[in-house]
């Protein structure tokens, strides 16, 4: 299975070099900003070149509100989706956050959009600190159902298959699934995905609808399988 690499930053613009303002050092504060947003430039690219691809979006059904901090894992036998669509994007706390650690308050995630899928044995759990909360819902001959699902994510695992799929499109074209992303920020798209074996490490999710057949929610020790 295959594992998602590094991120690395984006290199200065050629506006910034060619403006001829001068240079005001940053911030501790400030640069880490600025470089995290240089970043997400670069993250769907590192993506496709391993073979990765999922579920995510920050448009019109994307994710548009402040984020709690604490991720919870996602986990599919399979994926199946039509009118996919991914590029990448920042995640905001608010203000303070006691969950923000050293990252300012700020995520910097894959967003990927589902517009009409299914999903078999899915598996989502959020670590409560010493115990999990676990959702289990679509085991046998009734998937869960989703439309417009977006997904934030630090971390993708899977064997993808793509229909369909154009690579370093700007994802502000995008015409795949109804989302439109940043001008200028590189992005895929594609007709069909289809994902087995499927692990996500996500700050949010947004859906239009979200089918649970024989949902399960319960407290455990252990989170979903990896």
């Amino acid at each position: 299975m295959a594992s998602s690499p590094d991120f690395s930053s984006a290199e200065d613009t050629p506006e910034n070099a060619a403006s001829g303002s001068p240079e005001v050092p940053d911030t501790p504060g400030r640069g880490r900003v600025r470089a995290r947003r240089a970043a997400m430039m670069a993250v769907p690219a590192t993506l496709v070149a391993a073979g990765l691809a999922i579920l995510t979006a920050q448009g019109a059904l994307g994710v548009q509100f402040a984020i709690s901090g604490m991720p919870f894992v996602v986990t599919a036998d399979k994926l199946e989706g039509t009118g996919f669509e991914q590029f990448g994007a920042l995640d905001n706390m608010i203000e303070n956050s006691p969950n923000q650690g050293d990252t300012g308050g700020q995520e910097l995630v894959v967003t990927s959009v589902v517009k009409d899928g299914t999903l078999t044995n899915l598996c989502q759990s959020v670590d409560l600190g010493g115990i999990q909360l676990v959702l289990t819902a679509g085991g046998g001959s009734k998937p869960v159902g989703v439309s417009n699902l977006a997904i934030d994510s630090d971390d993708i695992k899977g064997n993808a298959t793509f229909d369909g799929i154009e690579i370093g499109r700007d994802a502000s074209t995008f015409d795949k699934a109804d989302v439109q992303g940043p001008r200028g920020v590189y992005g895929q798209q594609a007709d069909k995905v289809v994902i087995t074996d499927l692990y996500q490490h996500n700050y949010a999710a947004t859906a239009a609808v979200f089918k649970l057949p024989n949902l399960h929610m319960r407290f455990d020790g252990d989170g979903c399988p990896r």
